[in-house]
């Protein structure tokens, strides 16, 4: 921000503080009028946010450079007093850790080594969507088995470093600290880890999810996800990450889907056709438009939106096959969504039909829980009931005959789930299948659950991987 007074005084958050003139959500920055994250100077008053326009978190320096000393004082005292901490917590984790981690099985006992994820301040839409990823095995281990980088070397090589606009965007990978939280869970080693050099670069790279608020799971992962594979797109560090994955034979033999330009492990796992027919009802003429997607978002049928739990009794159960049936269902277009027949040469009405023409290897289906009224926006908390096994898609596909009874079956690998009644609220968890047991990651804390309570959760979003092996003919 430019304050005049940035060398002799403080800036603060308004949030950080508390204020005797009411609420500073009023406030506006001075450049941008923006109202998001505004900051204000405790001796001129002046206020400004954190945006692009005006700069990235605080941070223009004065001519003698004092903002950087301070930072980097601080960087100091802070990693002194990290290193000291992190022995002393060593030694009283290497007891407290294997004890609290222990749990029967069968009779006999055995360790639980997930990982938790430590929440930074309503972080738990980032952790969910981690702890789903990071389960879905050939997803996770492409970028645990990617090969290290070192963005910053010397004194601060392996330290903790405030991100300044001066540091510039190519320090930051979101490919590199992606794979450190990655390698981080699973190893039993900690309770817990702090994913805060993750979401550093998030901050850095995807504007929107800067600050402490509340943010939606499925706008994460789709922001995530689209990064994941821009950056992959174009290798970093002298590496092509493009030529690693056609070293990989199992993702790239198959795969046909390629958004925004070459394919890589993002699209190569979850990226799958679709093909939009469009009719007009006037003149017949057929207009056919296939589009590649990473997930399929899903309504949920208003009959069912008044039944909120499994056991409820008034009326029957939507199921994810219902979920999907009204996806694919032959749609007759209103009369805000015309469609420009280019032989009647003006808007017609029109019938739509999604079919599938390539399916995923892991198919990520949300359900549409949040619908915007004329002032806020509703939750719709609907019991949808899913299938841990045998999910046949074979019904939604444009040639079923092409593909074989296996292809079509997937497997539940995670789900995520929010809890409370609102997208700027409420509380994001996940479930998700490792070795062949169900965990429960909230935040922080991983506990074992079973299959009944993952199948009574009221699911946001999930996540199936694609059959490999023959199994039971138990289908949807």
């Amino acid at each position: 921000m430019e304050c005049p007074h940035l060398s002799s005084s403080v800036c603060i958050a308004p949030d950080s503080a508390k204020f005797p003139n009411g609420s500073p959500s009023s406030w506006c920055c001075s450049v941008c009028r923006s109202n998001k994250s505004p900051w204000v100077c405790l001796t001129c008053s002046s206020v400004h946010c954190g945006s692009y326009r005006c700069d990235d978190f605080v941070v223009n320096d004065t001519k003698l450079g004092l903002v950087q000393k301070v930072r980097e004082h601080l960087q100091n005292l802070e990693n002194s007093a990290f290193t000291a901490d992190r022995h002393r917590k060593r030694k009283l984790l290497e007891n407290s850790s294997l004890n609290s981690k222990l749990l029967k099985v069968n009779g006999s006992t055995t360790a639980i080594c997930a990982t938790g994820l430590r929440n930074l301040g309503n972080t738990c839409f980032m952790n969910a969507i981690l702890q789903s990823l990071s389960n879905i095995e050939q997803f996770c281990c492409y970028f645990k088995e990617l090969p290290a980088v070192e963005l910053r070397n010397g004194k601060t090589a392996g330290r903790r470093t405030y991100h300044t606009r001066s540091q510039g965007e190519n320090n930051v990978s979101l490919v590199e600290e992606f794979r450190k939280t990655l390698c981080a869970l699973w190893q039993g080693s900690q309770t817990a880890f702090s994913p805060e050099s993750l979401f550093y670069v998030v901050w850095k790279i995807m504007p929107n999810f800067r600050g402490y608020q509340q943010q939606d799971a499925h706008e994460f992962m789709r922001y995530l996800l689209d990064h994941l594979h821009l950056e992959l797109q174009g290798g970093f560090n002298g590496i092509s990450r493009s030529s690693i994955l056609q070293e990989n034979s199992t993702l790239s033999a198959s795969n046909k889907c390629c958004i925004n330009g070459a394919s890589t492990v993002v699209t190569a796992i979850f990226g799958g056709i679709l093909q939009n027919e469009v009719n007009c009802l006037i003149c017949g003429t057929e207009s056919r438009k296939f589009d590649p997607f990473l997930d399929l978002s899903l309504d949920i049928p208003s009959q069912f939106r008044n039944k909120r739990s499994k056991n409820q009794e008034n009326g029957p159960t939507c199921s994810l096959r219902d979920c999907l049936r009204s996806f694919t269902d032959l749609e007759e277009l209103d009369e805000t969504e015309l469609y420009m027949c280019h032989k009647c040469k003006k808007k017609q009405k029109s019938t739509k039909k999604f079919w599938i023409q390539k399916l995923p290897k892991v198919l990520c289906l949300h359900l549409k829980r949040f619908h915007w009224t004329a002032y806020l926006r509703n939750k719709v908390d609907t019991y949808v009931e899913f299938p841990l096994r045998g999910l046949d898609m074979k019904c939604y596909l444009l040639e079923p005959e092409n593909s074989g009874p296996e292809n079509c079956l997937y497997d539940l690998a995670a789900v995520v789930v929010h809890h409370g009644s609102g997208v700027g609220s409420g509380h994001y968890t996940a479930y998700a299948t490792h070795e062949g047991r169900w965990f429960h990651f909230n935040d922080s804390t991983v506990t074992l659950t079973d299959e009944d309570t993952v199948l009574k959760a009221k699911a946001y979003i999930l996540f199936y991987v694609e059959r490999q092996a023959k199994a039971g003919s138990d289908k949807l």
